[in-house]
């Protein structure tokens, strides 16, 4: 039986109601009147068609005995006093599998086949069409950039690729492991973060140690077929003073949240001003580090700049949750071209995958356009989701697809709790991954639904990923 979503099926007392006939006159009267006839199953094994059902069951019958005025005379010439009910579930794990179940009654002499009027099949919403570009934004893309995207469109709303943000120092496999010790499976999709730059490589003497110039973690997950993404919490000194402690490695001035620094992203895009020769540096020391992953072949899906779109004016009269939304639309996205312009044009890196990454705000949502780079600036939409469920999350999926008209894959691109993805794809949502960011933080991401999630046909794991190299 194709089941295309997580189904219940239920039909309470269902009726039959059978004629009945008299018996000779020697007999003693037999009530005539039409009978309720109940047939108590526990389970059924029957295809799914349309939204009726028909079933085949049996129930016990005894021979008539004179003198019951319960007889009832069936077509058949059987007699039974039994009735029938039809009331069981039948739940199918997750979307779109076959299951079976098995209609199991006591045998015996009454055979009557029973439509099931009321019984709803409810089936998937079906995917959107997938209209998405058939080709990376940037037309020199390498090889195996390549074959990442192409698998990533063939995926979507078919599987939901599982992955886990690294913690630490955001440059290991930690999680990635953790989640293998919980469900014998590794995540599909590891995710990095930049966030500790300027400490990389880390001054001699120091009790902890950052070096994205090792990309041993990287390679591991890439040599195992898993996926790799790297994001950037970019850390800015609040002021010229705090840079230049910086260069001497104090690092004390430097963050990159909104009510931490004053950083000003419309000077950061005004040549001249130290600002932009701060950013200008660090993109360039940053295009070092992924230089080293393209070096190595490894397929980066790349996401800065993340958040900006969906959270402006949430803040108070900082403006944005992090610096680079600040200043508003227009900045941000200047900036992103920036950024493409100067790894992509400057520094030749060819294994970007660009995710644009929006914040999951139902009030910012009507200002989400005019954030977007572009379909030419952008190759996928992300979304950040935080809940406190697990349900689909079909409003953001909706508001990622409008955002390019359908033209861009899109994904949760982090979350707490995970959207469960067989409830999303029989919503009809395409999303492409998920991301945890916290494996501590988030009760409903409990090992049992690791389990359950890392072990359904639905989701991804690097275990069932192809070579893409």
């Amino acid at each position: 039986m194709r089941f295309s979503k997580l189904i219940a099926l239920s039909a309470a007392f269902l009726a039959l109601l059978w004629s009945c006939e008299k018996e000779p006159a020697n007999t003693d009267p037999v009530d005539d009147t039409p009978k309720e006839l109940t047939l108590d199953a526990s389970s059924f094994d029957v295809p799914v068609e349309g939204k009726a059902l028909t079933l085949t069951v049996t129930a016990p019958a005894r021979p008539k005995v004179t003198g019951l005025p319960d007889w009832i005379t069936l077509k058949d010439g059987t007699y039974s006093n039994y009735k029938i009910t039809f009331g069981l579930t039948v739940a199918a794990n997750p979307a779109y599998e076959e299951r079976t179940a098995t209609l199991t009654v006591t045998s015996g002499s009454l055979s009557k086949t029973v439509s099931v009027k009321q019984a709803a099949v409810e089936k998937p919403t079906p995917p959107e069409p997938v209209t998405v570009d058939p080709d990376l934004t940037n037309a020199k893309a390498s090889s195996a950039a390549k074959k990442v995207y192409a698998f990533l469109r063939e995926q979507a709303g078919q599987k939901v690729l599982s992955g886990v943000q690294s913690g630490g120092t955001a440059n290991n496999n930690d999680r990635v492991n953790e989640i293998f010790q919980k469900t014998g499976k590794h995540p599909a999709l590891a995710g990095y973060d930049y966030i500790f730059l300027q400490y990389s490589p880390t001054p001699a003497g120091w009790d902890w140690v950052v070096d994205y110039g090792d990309i041993s973690a990287a390679k591991e997950q890439w040599k195992a077929n898993g996926l790799v993404s790297f994001m950037w919490h970019w850390n800015v000194p609040n002021s010229e003073a705090d840079w230049e402690k910086g260069k001497a490695g104090n690092y004390e001035g430097y963050n990159f949240y909104c009510d931490k620094t004053s950083f000003s992203i419309v000077r950061a895009l005004q040549s001249g001003t130290w600002e932009n020769e701060f950013i200008l540096k660090d993109i360039e020391k940053v295009a070092g580090y992924l230089k080293l992953l393209q070096q190595e072949g490894i397929p980066v899906l790349w996401r800065p700049l993340h958040e900006a779109a969906g959270n402006y004016t949430l803040y108070g009269s900082n403006g944005a949750w992090f610096w680079w939304g600040r200043g508003g639309a227009e900045p941000c996205r200047q900036l992103w071209k920036l950024l493409r312009d100067k790894l992509e044009g400057e520094y030749g890196l060819d294994n970007l995958i660009w995710v644009w990454t929006l914040d999951a705000t139902p009030r910012a949502e009507k200002d989400y356009a005019s954030w977007y780079p572009g379909n030419d600036q952008v190759d996928i939409v992300g979304v950040d989701i935080y809940a406190d469920d697990t349900e689909a999350k079909s409003r953001q999926h909706k508001a990622a697809v409008d955002l390019s008209g359908g033209h861009k894959l899109v994904t949760v691109s982090e979350c707490g709790n995970i959207p469960d993805p067989g409830k999303c794809l029989a919503a009809g949502e395409t999303w492409n991954w998920f991301l945890v960011w916290d494996l501590e933080s988030y009760k409903l991401n409990t090992d049992a639904y690791w389990k359950n999630l890392m072990s359904s046909s639905r989701v991804m794991t690097r275990e069932q990923m192809p070579s893409l190299k």
